[in-house]
């Protein structure tokens, strides 16, 4: 296509020595590079002398330093050859919003008009045309489109990335069906600048052509979409081919398709002879890292399933479902030969939901961060076959648009869409497939779905993390505070908005004598939650914990039996309380009732008012389950002594600022009945043991009474060839100054031949200090530093780190056994601390309490066990697979000093290398395997 054979675009990036342009910061290069019958035909460069110096900060992004730009030209010298070049072009920039003020406000300092050209954003039109890429950032744009980009920040090359990028993002929006295109030009007049001028010319131009809908696409009003496959093709489920019972048969059935290997075979062996045994319920299988255990269970299990049984897998991760789904099945389908399929399960608001979205199309004008997210659809939907938006790479879901195309997960009948829905088309496909992986939350709060089958099997992938995982989705709150928000917010609705249904309808007797009744009523409800806080807020004294947040919160910590004593007045003022809160939203829906039936004024003020009203009630609905929810736990002793309870206030010194929320301290009933819905259950790890011990296991997971089997793999390869365990002796004590300099020494001086660097550390406080400690450092200059709590979402942080060229990432928590780098290899971790939970946690101090009431050890029998197992999982950030080579690198000196470090060296499954502070660079730095 030439559609844009006749224009010139000048692509432009600056760099300059701030962002803020109006406080002395200037431009110290412009780089450009021009576009001429869709060809890039020219480049230029200019280093430009600011007369101020270039912050550290820029010196380390850019590598341009005060030396570089001293004896150059200032930008008076530049500003007629910049006007020159760009004149009568189009201005390119990703981010466009950036650089042309910039270069604009300079012009103007130096005596010069501003640019008036036409200006595109790339940043905005990449998002669109490439809708599942996971970063926009320009480096990353230029890795994954295979752009050549030899100096990332610095101009000249970032320009001439952009400018190939343009024209990539060009060539992909001209292939898009022409109703695609129709769709996204009325939409893009909301863009930055000119930017929608590139959908219009396109869309108008190649309207001309009258192109056909290609085969591969179906139109449903004017959204196009991917044809999906609705028939589902029959299949023997497998049960025409059996188990091979020999070495020898595997060993052929293997041959040229993946490695044999003695260890996986084994634990093959073992999976088949548990699932043959009708006697056993449970197996616990702890394999190492790089086993290929995951293939290990699905070829077991996949010869067992005939007679339309199934095989559950729960995984804790969408990365884990993701590689079962794309890699592990695949591999044993080419393996096996087996006739078998495989879904992911997962709720239904991970679905887009074709109505919800094809209506938000024609609300009004949405906000820039909506309108962008529509464009990015309507485009990614022409190539889904899913309609999953994890497909979309999204680092949060809370843009408003979500509450609207989340699929709620009712059958479609009667819409438009209802033929091509892609959460029935999700659970057609779930019902017929022979194997399904969901992740543990989904399972624990879906375990009785009739989508898993009759008596279907069950593996718990990554099972250490399964009982958290179960607690966690347990886990609830009652806020009041949001809850007096909803019921003012009413009001104003009903009695003193501008457009309130008093100041419309007022006039109407019998809506009149309906508002005159309830608004008593919803001050009377306000009355009895104010004695709900009050009475909680009288408990202080019963707390067995109390924090002070970094918000400035108050965070008391209850049992429930010490809350909710016998005594308390709680339980009977909640019941009256619910009685209120139905009779409150009774009379709400009466009055939506009169208005939506009885009222002839009809417009966009009462259609407003009607959908507000709706929304209110939705929400008061809300409240009234949670209350039931916490009615239940509260009438029931055996539960509530399972509970642990927290009260959050805003200002610690009021009750009328008090929140509820509580946490399952023991979660084995619940687990039970999750076991009790499936057969043959295996508990798949890497760390399962402690000294070769499954005691805690088991006792966590609830399994006593089905008496698991047991199974400890052995490694498929010599880890001592692929990993190096060092332990410093000498490093500072923990919780001193000395100790944290040292760490930062470290990082800042002794990683440059490192290129992935995890630094695992105990307390989010700290890792913000040594966040901010390493920032600037020109050391570092070539690594993107990451941190928890500091850089965005964890989801954002992983993808950051996978990116990247060079990275540390510096986290706690997940980050040592709960986040999956299967994208990226990791060449050095740092374990700052034992892995120790800190007792100040809520949950910790509640569940420990519990076992100090029962006579229990709680260092012997929870805190050693969950910190080794934590520990085992940090090391095993490093080694996935038999390809993978790293350093563990233990700081904290207690390892050496204290009796318990015993118990950390003996989980180490090779030698561990004690070294002295002094000889640690060299060691880092001598690593090769």
């Amino acid at each position: 296509m030439t559609l844009f054979a006749k224009e010139t675009f000048a692509v432009v990036d600056l760099e300059t020595t701030g962002t803020q342009r109006e406080e002395d910061n200037h431009i110290i290069q412009f780089g450009c590079a021009i576009i001429k019958n869709m060809k890039v035909v020219k480049t230029y460069s200019f280093m430009i002398n600011p007369h101020r110096d270039i912050p550290l900060a820029i010196q380390n992004l850019t590598h341009i330093h005060n030396s570089d730009v001293a004896q150059q030209k200032d930008f008076s010298y530049y500003a007629p050859k910049i006007i020159a070049i760009l004149k009568d072009a189009v201005f390119v920039a990703h981010n466009v919003n950036f650089d042309l003020p910039f270069l604009n406000y300079e012009l103007v300092q130096h005596g010069y008009e501003a640019l008036t050209n036409r200006a595109i954003d790339t940043v905005e039109l990449a998002k669109i045309a490439f809708p599942t890429l996971p970063s926009y950032k320009l480096t990353d744009l230029t890795n994954q489109l295979n752009i050549p980009h030899l100096n990332p920040h610095k101009a000249d090359s970032d320009a001439y990335g952009t400018a190939v990028l343009l024209l990539k993002i060009i060539n992909k929006l001209e292939t898009l069906p022409q109703a695609t295109l129709n769709t996204l030009s009325s939409l893009a007049h909301g863009l930055i600048r000119d930017t929608s001028w590139i959908f219009t010319t396109i869309a108008d131009e190649l309207r001309l052509t009258k192109r056909p809908l290609g085969k591969n696409y179906v139109q449903v009003r004017n959204i196009i979409l991917q044809k999906q496959q609705t028939k589902i093709p029959e299949h023997s489920n497998g049960s025409n081919a059996s188990f091979p019972l020999s070495n020898k048969a595997k060993h052929q059935l293997f041959k040229g398709k993946i490695n044999y290997r003695q260890p996986q075979v084994d634990l093959i062996n073992q999976i088949n002879q548990f699932i043959k045994n009708p006697d056993q319920r449970a197996l616990l299988v702890e394999a190492p890292n790089g086993t290929g255990k995951t293939f290990s269970y699905l070829f077991a299990y996949s010869y067992h399933l005939y007679t339309s049984r199934k095989l559950v897998v729960a995984t804790p991760t969408k990365v884990l479902q993701d590689q079962i789904i794309t890699q592990e099945i695949p591999q044993l389908l080419k393996v096996t030969d087996l006739d078998l399929t495989a879904e992911v399960v997962k709720s239904s608001s991970h679905y887009l939901d074709l109505d919800g979205f094809y209506q938000s199309l024609y609300q009004g004008t949405p906000n820039k961060m909506t309108l962008v997210l529509q464009m990015r659809i309507l485009v990614w939907l022409t190539e889904t076959k899913t309609g999953d938006l994890d497909e979309l790479q999204l680092t949060n879901y809370k843009a408003p648009l979500f509450v609207q195309i989340a699929h709620p997960g009712d059958a479609r009948v009667g819409s438009s869409f209802a033929k091509v829905d892609f959460w029935n088309l999700a659970r057609q496909k779930q019902e017929e497939a022979d194997i399904l992986i969901t992740n543990h939350a989904y399972l624990a709060n879906h375990y009785n779905d009739t989508i898993w089958g009759q008596n279907p099997y069950l593996v718990i992938d990554e099972a250490h993390r399964f009982v958290d995982n179960v607690i966690n989705s347990r886990n609830d709150s009652f806020q009041f505070e949001s809850l007096w928000g909803v019921l003012n917010h009413l009001r104003n609705l009903l009695f003193y908005a501008e457009d309130s249904v008093f100041n419309q309808y007022g006039n109407d007797v019998s809506v009149n004598f309906l508002l005159e009744k309830l608004d008593p009523a919803i001050l009377d409800l306000i009355h009895v939650i104010n004695q709900l806080q009050r009475i909680l807020f009288a408990q202080n004294e019963q707390a067995v914990n109390k924090n002070i947040l970094p918000n400035g919160n108050l965070l008391l910590s209850f049992e429930g039996t010490d809350l909710f004593a016998s005594e308390s007045q709680f339980l009977p003022k909640l019941g009256e309380f619910q009685r209120k809160l139905e009779d409150v939203r009774q009379q709400t829906n009466a009055i939506l009732f009169k208005l939506y039936n009885e009222t002839d004024n009809s417009g966009l003020e009462r259609d407003a008012v009607l959908s507000e009203l709706t929304d209110q009630i939705d929400r008061l609905d809300f409240y009234i389950t949670k209350s039931y929810q916490l009615s239940d736990i509260l009438h029931t002793k055996e539960v509530l002594t399972q509970e642990g309870f927290l009260l959050t206030l805003t200002n610690p010194q009021d009750p009328l600022s008090v929140n509820l929320s509580w946490m399952t301290l023991d979660a084995s009933s619940e687990l039970k009945q999750i076991y009790a819905r499936f057969d043959h259950l295996c508990f798949v790890s890497a760390t399962l043991t402690n000294d070769n011990d499954f005691s805690f296991t088991i006792k966590q997971l609830a399994l006593t009474d089905l008496h698991p089997e047991k199974f400890i793999g052995s490694s498929t390869f010599k880890l001592d060839q692929h990993l190096q365990v060092l332990a410093v002796k000498d490093f500072p004590a923990i919780d001193t100054p000395q100790y944290d300099q040292q760490l930062a020494n470290i990082l800042e001086n002794d990683l440059s031949q490192k290129s992935h660097i995890l630094v695992l550390m105990t307390n989010l406080d700290k890792i913000k200090e040594v966040f901010s400690a390493i920032l600037n450092s020109p050391n570092l200059r070539d690594f993107e530093i990451l941190a928890q709590g500091v850089s965005g979402s964890n989801n954002r942080i992983t993808k950051r780190f996978a990116i990247a060229q060079k990275a540390i990432l510096i986290g706690a928590d997940s980050f040592w056994e709960g986040i999956d780098f299967h994208e990226c290899r990791i060449d050095l971790v740092i374990a700052a601390k034992l892995p120790f939970e800190s007792p100040d946690q809520p949950e910790v101090r509640l569940r420990q309490r519990q076992l100090q009431k029962k006579g229990i050890n709680v260092f012997q029998n929870d805190t050693m066990p969950r910190a080794i197992i934590r520990f085992k999982q940090g090391m095993g950030r490093l080694i996935r697979g038999e390809k993978d080579h790293g350093q563990f690198l233990i700081l904290d000196s207690r390892i050496w000093s204290k009796d318990y470090g015993k118990v950390f060296l003996n989980a180490i499954p090779i030698t561990t290398r004690k070294i002295l502070i002094k000889d640690l660079r060299n060691k880092l730095d001598n690593y090769d395997n």
